[in-house]
């Protein structure tokens, strides 16, 4: 199968050029959320054609967000709002994976101390695999809890310095919300960390974990998967770390600047989605 290549994007010095000829063999997109679906509660308008042109292609799909204080039923019903179905088998939560991260690691019947959102402790314990603990813990679980109590802070500062594994959905210091940035789960993180001398392991991006549980789920490998996001820091950096190619869309947070001047450096920039539609769109009319 051939395909032209497509419309425009950056060369090392910034300048355009057409689409590389690597991205005819992708067969998996991993896909952040806000920022590249949507901003807030407004669909990005390129998306529909987007998702669209990725079921021609054949392309398997899945979105993967740090956001632990959401169900993927969650993303799926606000996905629907803006006029995208989807299924939950589609998304991929930092919440999700670090509950199949802790579960590959401890057997059923593990103590868990959760410290965070209601949607994090239902990914945890749903299936009782885990043992709901605020005293003797084996296993401290944190991420964003926009409705914190000093005593979940104690809990877990007790049993992480008592021995208890520590795992944290992400690291990400601030939440957009719609007053501005608020504390996220990496201000829990820091707190925690000033208590206990100690530090997680983060599952979230610009770890490798949530990229590599959603090839896991779409049945890709990192050679033919790429990763699109909307900052450098997180995202693109999650992705090269799982070892796939990497594309910058610019409709969110970071821009074609910060790609040229910074040290991490995406294999691919976009304006929008746009010349990705065009090209996959192109691929499957002259396959």
């Amino acid at each position: 199968m051939t395909a032209e290549p497509a419309s425009t994007t950056r060369s090392e010095a910034g300048t355009p050029e057409t689409l590389p000829d690597w991205l005819a063999t992708i067969t998996g997109v991993v896909l952040d959320m806000d920022g590249v679906l949507y901003r807030g509660n407004t669909l990005i308008p390129e998306v529909p054609a987007f998702l669209a042109a990725l079921d021609a292609r054949g392309i398997h799909w899945a979105m993967a967000t740090n956001n632990s204080t959401a169900l993927p039923d969650d993303y799926v019903t606000k996905l629907a709002a803006m006029g995208v179905a989807t299924t939950a088998e589609h998304v991929i939560t930092s919440g999700a994976a670090t509950a199949t991260w802790v579960r590959q690691r401890y057997p059923q019947g593990t103590r868990v101390f959760v410290v965070g959102s209601p949607a994090l402790r239902s990914a945890v314990f749903a299936d009782d695999y885990f043992v709901s603990a605020e005293r003797d813990a084996e296993v401290v679980v944190s991420g964003a809890d926009f409705d914190l109590r000093y005593d979940s802070l104690k809990i877990a500062c007790l049993a992480i310095r008592a021995g208890a594994t520590w795992v944290a959905t992400n690291a990400d210091r601030t939440f957009p919300s719609e007053e501005g940035l608020i504390p996220g789960a990496g201000a829990l993180v820091a707190a925690l960390a000033a208590a206990t001398d100690r530090t997680p392991t983060i599952i979230g991006k610009p770890g490798p974990e949530l990229v590599q549980s959603s090839m896991l789920i779409i049945g890709t490998d990192a050679a033919h998967t790429l990763m699109i996001g909307d900052r450098l820091d997180t995202d693109i950096l999650s992705g090269a770390q799982a070892g796939c190619r990497t594309a910058l869309v610019l409709t969110g947070v970071s821009t074609r600047a910060d790609a040229e001047t910074g040290d991490i450096t995406p294999d691919l920039v976009v304006e929008t989605l746009t010349p990705l539609t065009d090209f996959w769109t192109r691929a499957v009319s002259t396959s």
